[in-house]
């Protein structure tokens, strides 16, 4: 959710360039069940409009409409959004609307630690009762042990006194693509559209520019040999599709250095056990955790055919293994979604 919320900056500092004010709105707590889960947000101008959202669309007028008095006062506070009545969701939000602001100070300790991929911590402080005002907001923290309110005038509470939501903002999921063709480039943009921090590594004898791939952080030419690799141990995903089996294995020995989460490989079923036998020949100390972070073919069994449908099938892999969930049909589940 870290993209999310660099979205709300980047828009609040159009927003302040244009002289217009913003509040920010958290779902800080939840009874029973929602879409979204606390620690989602939506920034509101004073001219009522909006960026981000708190649920699936169905309660952000009312938390705009809703908002009209902290523009007018300057005075946060907790609302209520009741969804068993007016959803189905069979859940209470309960939501804190602050007076939000972005300072200099702040905007660039928020990019280097985007840059650094850093830990953000985010504490709320509200009340749980409904269209309550009170000496309520966020704050939040960095690993240089700055600190910054999301509002100028807030002042932090004795945590006795009121409810904290906490929340830990972990740095982007980063995706490594290594490769430069069609279908790199389908799963580049895919996994742009959930925030993904994305590098491609292409062929160096045919290397492309970052125009090639749209939502790329970085595009270099690089060969196997002379790579080095960075922050790919936690949070990271690797999918190799250099429709060459050589480059393929070359890319995989050197990885063994790292020990990555996920490696995926696009290939035939009937190539995995000749990759996994000449590892051993080339590494003959891989370990047995290392094998089992390959996944080859890449993907999610689903059908897939186009390269935008094998995307698809490569990025809910990705998620199923980081959240280690075993893929299957929702319908067949009984209880909650979401534990």
């Amino acid at each position: 959710m870290l993209y999310e919320f660099r979205e709300i900056i980047n828009q609040a500092v159009i927003n302040q360039q244009k002289g217009l004010k913003n509040v920010l709105a958290t779902v800080v707590f939840l009874e029973g069940s929602s879409y979204r889960k606390p620690g989602v947000r939506m920034l509101i101008s004073n001219d009522l409009n909006s960026v981000g959202a708190v649920s699936g669309g169905c309660v952000e007028k009312e938390i705009i409409h809703r908002a009209r008095t902290v523009f007018s006062d300057n005075k946060p506070k907790v609302i209520t959004y009741d969804g068993r009545y007016k959803l189905g969701c069979e859940g209470i939000l309960y939501v804190l609307i602050e007076p939000f602001f972005v300072s200099n100070a702040f905007i660039t300790a928020f990019s280097e630690a985007n840059s650094k991929r850093q830990t953000l911590k985010i504490e709320s402080h509200y009340k749980k009762e409904n269209e309550v005002f009170g000496d309520f907001g966020s704050t939040i923290s960095f690993e240089n042990k700055q600190q910054f309110q999301f509002a100028e005038t807030f002042k932090p509470q004795n945590k006795n006194e009121v409810a904290v939501f906490t929340q830990i903002l972990e740095p982007a999921f980063k995706l490594l693509i290594i490769g430069g063709e069609h279908d790199a480039v389908k799963l580049c943009k895919m996994a742009s559209n959930l925030g993904w921090e994305i590098e491609v590594i292409t062929s160096i004898k045919d290397p492309k520019q970052l125009v090639d791939f749209p939502g790329a952080k970085t595009v270099i030419g690089a060969s196997p040999e002379s790579i080095e690799f960075k922050d790919i141990a936690e949070n990271c995903a690797i999918v190799i599709m250099n429709h060459s089996y050589v480059q393929d294995l070359k890319y995989v020995i050197k990885l063994s250095e790292y020990q990555p989460k996920y490696i995926g490989i696009l290939g035939a079923p009937n190539r995995r056990e000749r990759l996994f036998n000449e590892l051993f020949e080339f590494v003959p100390t891989i370990s047995d955790e290392f094998i089992g972070n390959i996944y080859t073919p890449a993907g999610l069994h689903i059908g897939a055919q186009t390269p935008e449908e094998i995307a698809l099938s490569i990025v809910a892999e990705i998620i199923a293994v980081t959240r280690k969930k075993e893929p299957f049909s929702l319908r067949n589940l009984n209880g909650k979604i979401h534990s």
